[in-house]
């Protein structure tokens, strides 16, 4: 059998062991797929919450959810060189801890981002905060530094005038730093106890922000990473290249997502479906239609959607590429669209959620309005959705 070919199910699915963490960027599988029931379909600033509390700073990453905590990063300064990592209790939002870091790297960047742009990734020892500083830090889950690295002191030429954004993963029990920039490029793996080097693979010099892709097939995990113009697997435990796939025309910006086997892959032109096949990908089809631009294809019950910055979500089969239905919502997104429970949540940048039936017909099931900016794709769990805006992390779900 083939070793490209791997159930969805098998999508790190082993390095998060509870059903209702939500550990890193798009989820514990990278899909922005939840498996829970009973997910909030109306909220305002006033009904429908849980809880809301207020941030100390802006940031554009999204919350991660771990062991009862949710944690959160955040830049400030005029500067912008002033970065908060921040722990809440899932149940209640009461603040647990609060730590704060010094920038080493440069902070310039478009004004739509900011140095808090990387999702922080969790696991049962606390959390791993990236920053587009370069800063890297690891703080066990009562907020004690366990361990912290300048990448811009370690490899000086690491530069992004317009902002980074890839965020860390996690990947055969390693931590998986993604940097791809107009510097020294590299995709590199760290002891998650030290912070050190395990294994560290040079990448072409080219500004990226795609979050990779981890899957386990036989045994074997593979790091997936786009870049422009090619798609590159690397075994988790030693960085070797496994396989590489030219002239896809992947995103240096949206993530790539799978359903049974299928890379469903992001890119300028639209998405494209890939199978492997005698050693090298199938094209299975191209859509133009399913363009989201910054936000990341979601594919859910056998449905692709993609949530454009021109305010249209587009919905086009699985299997076939066909389109199915598009819908304008109002804004445009910059967030990935979600999914879970029968419903598809679509972000705009004003703090409208949309919420659609996932169905081959279109239907609009509510529209909820936080009236605040919102550029991080929110999180799910333990029947919750956690929104983070410019202001506020807002717990939205019945009590």
């Amino acid at each position: 059998m083939n070793r490209f070919i791997a159930l969805a199910a098998m999508v790190v699915g082993s390095q998060f062991t509870n059903a209702e963490d939500w550990s890193q960027f798009r989820g514990p599988n990278g899909t922005g797929v939840s498996f829970e029931a009973g997910l909030p379909v109306k909220w305002s600033k006033t009904e429908g919450l849980r809880w809301s509390v207020p941030l100390p700073a802006r940031g554009v990453s999204s919350p991660v959810v771990h062991g009862g905590k949710v944690y959160i990063t955040c830049s400030s300064g005029a500067l912008d060189n002033r970065l908060h990592v921040l722990a809440y209790d899932v149940k209640t939002g009461e603040k647990l801890w609060h730590r704060q870091l010094a920038a080493t790297g440069g902070t310039n960047c478009h004004p739509m981002t900011c140095m808090a742009a990387p999702t922080p990734v969790a696991d049962d020892t606390g959390v791993y905060a990236m920053f587009a500083t370069g800063d890297l830090a690891a703080y066990d889950a009562d907020g004690t530094l366990r361990w912290y690295r300048s990448l811009v002191g370690d490899y000086p030429s690491i530069t992004n005038q317009v902002g980074m954004a890839a965020s860390p993963v996690l990947a055969d029990g390693k931590l998986i730093v993604p940097m791809d920039n107009a510097g020294e490029s590299f995709i590199a793996a760290l002891d998650r106890k030290t912070g050190k080097n395990l294994w560290k693979i040079s990448r072409e010099r080219e500004i990226g922000w795609v979050t990779p892709l981890v899957r386990v097939y036989e045994g074997k995990t593979e790091v997936i990473m786009s870049g422009r113009g090619v798609v590159t697997a690397y075994y988790g435990e030693t960085g070797e290249k496994l396989w590489s796939q030219k002239g896809t025309g992947p995103s240096d910006i949206a993530s790539a997502t799978f359903q049974e086997g299928v890379l469903y892959s992001p890119g300028r032109g639209g998405t494209t479906a890939l199978k492997a096949e005698n050693g090298t990908f199938k094209e299975l089809w191209k859509s133009p239609k399913l363009n989201g631009g910054m936000s990341s294809p979601l594919v859910y019950k056998s449905i692709v959607y993609a949530a454009t910055g021109a305010g249209v979500v587009n919905a086009a089969d699985a299997v076939t590429g066909k389109p199915l239905w598009d819908e304008r919502f109002k804004g445009k997104a910059s967030a990935s669209p979600l999914a879970g429970d029968g419903k598809v949540y679509v972000f705009n940048e004003k703090g409208l959620t949309t919420v659609l039936k996932a169905a081959d017909k279109s239907e609009i099931l509510a529209e909820n309005d936080l009236g605040e900016e919102t550029l991080g794709t929110p999180a799910i769990s333990g029947g919750a959705i956690f929104i983070r805006t410019d202001k506020t992390l807002f717990c939205v779900g019945a009590k």
